[in-house]
């Protein structure tokens, strides 16, 4: 009995000592990645051993399934915001996701001073859950010493949770988060317009409310800004399920365009740019036009082309009006290929548009044809039958209103 109890003491000693020699190795592995002597405490080790020990619902961005008792709630719920509330609800807001980069773009190595950015998200009635996991997903997988700040501009949500209780939850981060209120229902065009203008970084990256980035999603933007101050830069945006809430990697091969009808489309990317970047995916894609989510641009570049045009109202038409702004203001707009930033995207937007949403896009879209396409305006009109000109508009006000 005696040996019984010595062995059995060897064997929980030994025990503890191999999990004390699992702790150090992951708080010294963590530390290696640590921007300063600050970061050097437990808590680096301490999220490294919760990490790895997750298997909840979505991690490493695996769909969820909701029971068949429960899919009545959850298509009650899911009107809501226009995706399953429900599955949402359940993931963790730190929860684990695939690395989809290339290969190539895993060993890339990023100078030390590339310049810091200002992150600002902009949201209206934004579920809780959705917003929170785009917020803990930007801080824990952007270097500290990059990220300068997180800026939340609330366009006049109506939603307790999104107020007081949100104010509280910020001010425990480890990141500086500032929250802006806009007075009245202003979109997302003048919203972001107010958010960079309180933004201290050197570059502005704009992200919607909905969003996860993965490992390594912001160092290859800051690092293609670097180079050229003139560089508008966009992540490849990978799709988040509005059902499931599953990750899935989006593709390196589709580019930004556009349509006569001044919608914004993906088409496979031409064999021209192939050629230019000699057959390395790692290398960034000339885009004509963005998706307008998600970019980065240099504060001082953004503000020499003007910034937003603040004439748009509430949404619709922006990106394509930031598009050939860019383009004919000394610019390039690219897609970094090495960034990865999820998106949900919704069958329908759950959100009104004072005067109806056709008609808002329609002036935006009129507005961005009179302004930027010269001549080449005449095929939107063309292919638009019964859209008056802002010429036409303005003399209908002045002679019958």
């Amino acid at each position: 009995m005696r040996r019984l109890a010595w062995c059995k003491i060897v064997l929980a000693t030994s025990l503890v000592w191999v999990l004390l020699d699992v702790f150090l190795l992951l708080y010294f592995s963590e530390c290696n990645k640590c921007d300063d002597k600050k970061d050097r405490s437990l808590l680096p080790a301490l999220r490294a051993v919760i990490s790895r020990a997750q298997e909840g619902p979505g991690e490493m961005g695996k769909a969820v399934l909701i029971p068949k008792e429960d899919q009545e709630k959850m298509r009650d719920l899911f009107k809501i915001n226009q995706f399953n509330l429900m599955a949402s609800d359940m993931i963790a807001f730190n929860r684990t996701l695939p690395d989809v980069r290339l290969e190539g773009c895993k060993t890339k190595v990023y100078q030390d001073n590339l310049p810091d950015t200002s992150v600002v998200i902009v949201f209206h009635n934004e579920a809780w859950s959705t917003l929170l996991r785009t917020i803990h997903s930007v801080i824990i997988r952007s270097p500290k010493r990059l990220l300068t700040e997180i800026i939340l501009v609330d366009d006049d949500s109506e939603r307790d949770f999104l107020k007081k209780p949100l104010e509280n939850y910020m001010k425990n981060l480890q990141v500086p988060v500032k929250i802006i209120r806009m007075e009245k229902r202003s979109g997302l065009i003048r919203a972001r317009l107010r958010g960079a203008a309180a933004s201290k970084g050197q570059v502005i990256t704009f992200l919607d409310a909905h969003c996860e980035c993965t490992v390594g999603w912001l160092e290859p933007l800051l690092a293609r800004i670097k180079e050229s101050r003139n560089a508008v830069v966009c992540p490849i945006i990978d799709v988040i399920s509005d059902d499931t809430f599953e990750y899935m990697a989006g593709s390196d091969m589709t580019y930004g365009g556009f349509n006569w009808k001044l919608n914004f489309r993906w088409y496979p990317v031409p064999q021209r740019e192939m050629d230019r970047r000699k057959g390395d995916r790692t290398i960034s894609v000339r885009t004509p036009t963005m998706a307008g989510g998600l970019f980065s641009i240099d504060r001082d570049y953004f503000e020499e082309i003007g910034t937003y045009d603040a004439g748009m109202d509430i949404w619709g038409g922006e990106n394509l009006e930031m598009s050939f702004r860019i383009w004919q203001c000394g610019g390039s707009l690219e897609i970094i290929t090495c960034s990865h930033v999820g998106h949900v995207f919704r069958k329908a937007t759950p959100y009104t548009f004072p005067g109806g949403t056709g008609h808002i896009i329609n002036k935006n879209n009129r507005r961005l044809a009179e302004v930027w396409m010269d001549d080449f305006k005449d095929f939107f009109y063309i292919i638009s039958p019964g859209t008056l000109t802002i010429a036409e508009i303005i003399y209908f006000e002045l002679t019958f209103i």
